[in-house]
């Protein structure tokens, strides 16, 4: 499946979101079921993507097995301060309850897993 679509989208990124795969298959689930329509990533991951994403960006999103289970598209891209968070992107990621608080908690221990904190 993986290789079809990477035969369909030769140009897309190919990855799964979290950093462990009951969080990748959590969040795949997300994108899915219509719930996760926004991400994001901490600068410095952002900055080490080669080729830089882009508005337009195909994704094929991988679930914790890497197996492919959806294929995303990227259609706006916005640099933002951690603490510029608004409810509205807050609610696009579509994890917990939706709110800037949650999002701030979950993002600073994802940033500081990743040592970009």
């Amino acid at each position: 499946m993986k290789l079809y679509w990477q035969e369909k989208y030769p140009q897309a990124f190919c990855w799964s979101f979290g950093d462990s795969p009951a969080l990748a298959d959590e969040l795949a689930a997300l994108v899915v079921a219509g719930k996760k329509r926004g991400t994001c990533s901490s600068l410095v991951s952002y900055q080490k993507e080669q080729p830089p994403v882009t508005p337009g960006s195909y994704h094929i999103v991988l679930n914790g097995t890497g197996d492919a289970v959806c294929v995303i598209r990227t259609l706006a891209l916005r640099l933002i301060r951690f603490n510029e968070m608004s409810a509205d992107l807050a609610a696009l990621e579509g994890e917990g309850d939706l709110s800037v608080a949650f999002w701030q908690g979950a993002r600073r221990a994802w940033f500081e897993r990743e040592g970009n904190w």
